[in-house]
């Protein structure tokens, strides 16, 4: 995650660099069950209706977290599927707070209702983040049911008004940057605390889906928008948070805005980027699945380092044998192509790995994520750019690192929730708009403008 306000405040506020702290142990999110009332467009569990065999029960998760919290992990984050259908929710929350974790809910918020309300605030969760993405129509599409945004909407407000901090959760596509104008506005409207901008990142539905990943324009005047209206919130002294996830470029990008305005901020924030140091996955952030595999990080999860039926998390995560988590765990990560001639290697981390390996095989490729071109990473010589192709089920062949590959895993295998659904096709945009501005733009299988 990237603490976009946080980073901004540096500019009025500026506060000494040092060396870059770990903390003892990784933010965990946890899949309490994979079982949700939605099946999403971009869900990387490909979460549906139905019962998953095989997942921990309660008395397993509260072991698991007794473990975590003797290891040091400072923050639970509790997910699914849709957590609030796991009956012992509560029970969970509850005793992860007793022992002192920071603890978040990631809902989708269709169940937050008056009945659950009390319940829920008596947890004390330290957040509560609720998917939205897009107003009315475009976030029921993505959501795959009718309804689903006044009911996650009225879960927000019942929160909010139960006196829980509560943000709202984004994830930018072609098909819904039109409605993030109006998203920044409604999170104004409702006095909502934090916004949370998520690049698509490849894992499930997501790269099912990936064809309508935004194209780099997109996502540069998405982040203009958004960068535009943090600073607005930072130098009028709201107490409204942004951060942005799944594209540590994000940072680059942020210094390049510094530069065109606050050019003798530049240096003095570089510094504190560095020190941040970007992409946090199998190092301060950690996964574990409904079923206990432990993954670098949710979008992972066909890579699992262990179980926690068999192991504990803590032993899991402490084991040098994976040679995924060795690199993960390099200084510098041992990127390939563009991503090891980039000036801002220290600052992103090398970004997602995740896009790298499932549109090439090969974890260390450039993440064909990242929207800034050569000159702005001050890469020379660069070649062609890795293209996003739109996914096949088809075997990703043999890699080093990550052995034989074919999409037949249990979460990527056949399943009626993969089968054919209007809302994986394509939905137009219309109109005009600041963020994709003048005619609707057709969808391209390559990511480069």
């Amino acid at each position: 995650m990237f603490r976009l306000t946080q980073f901004l405040k540096e500019i009025p506020y500026p506060t000494p660099p040092g060396p870059r702290r770990r903390p003892p142990g990784p933010v965990v999110i946890m899949n309490l069950i994979r079982r949700c009332n939605l099946a999403c467009q971009h869900c990387y569990s490909i979460s549906a209706d139905i019962d998953f065999p095989g997942e921990l029960t309660t008395a397993q998760i509260l072991r698991t977290i007794e473990d975590l919290r003797a290891f040091g992990v400072p923050a639970l984050i509790l997910s699914g599927g849709e957590p609030l259908l796991h009956p012992d929710l509560i029970a969970i929350g509850t005793r992860a707070k007793e022992l002192g974790l920071y603890v978040g809910l990631s809902t989708n918020g269709t169940l937050i209702d008056e009945a659950r309300i009390a319940s829920l605030a008596r947890v004390g969760f330290d957040y509560v983040g609720v998917s939205l993405d897009g107003i009315e129509g475009t976030h029921d599409r993505f959501r795959r049911k009718a309804g689903a945004y006044q009911a996650s909407l009225r879960g927000v407000r019942l929160a909010r008004d139960a006196g829980m901090k509560v943000g709202l959760r984004f994830t930018l596509t072609q098909d819904n940057a039109h409605d993030l104008p109006a998203l920044l506005g409604l999170m104004e409207a409702e006095r909502i605390d934090k916004f949370y901008l998520s690049h698509l990142n490849y894992g499930g539905r997501g790269n099912i889906n990936r064809k309508t990943d935004a194209v780099f324009r997109t996502t540069r005047r998405a982040m203009d928008l958004l960068l535009d209206t943090a600073w607005g919130h930072v130098m009028a002294g709201r107490a409204r948070e942004f951060v942005t996830g799944n594209n540590d470029a994000d940072a680059v990008y942020l210094l390049h805005w510094v530069r065109a305005r606050f050019p003798r901020r530049e240096a003095h924030l570089r510094a504190k980027l560095a020190q941040w140091g970007g992409n946090a996955s199998g190092m301060d952030v950690a996964n574990i699945d409904n079923l206990g595999n432990v993954h670098p990080d949710t979008f992972w999860w066909d890579v699992s380092l262990g179980n926690v039926k068999e192991r504990p998390f803590s032993a899991i995560w402490r084991d040098p044998r994976h040679a995924l988590m060795q690199g993960l765990r390099t200084s510098p990560r041992p990127v390939t192509g563009r991503c090891r001639g980039c000036a801002y290697l220290d600052v992103c981390g090398g970004n997602t790995r995740v896009r790298a390996w499932q549109l090439t095989g090969d974890p260390w490729a450039e993440d064909p994520g990242c929207y800034l071109d050569d000159d702005e990473l001050g890469i020379q010589g660069g070649g062609p750019r890795v293209t996003l192709s739109p996914y096949h089920r088809s075997v990703m062949g043999t890699h080093p690192v990550m052995g034989t590959h074919p999409i037949t895993h249990p979460v990527m295998g056949t399943h009626p929730v993969m089968g054919t659904h209007p809302s994986t096709g394509t939905y137009p945009i219309t109109g005009t708009h600041p963020i994709t501005q003048g005619a609707p733009q057709a969808l391209s299988p390559k990511v480069v403008p």
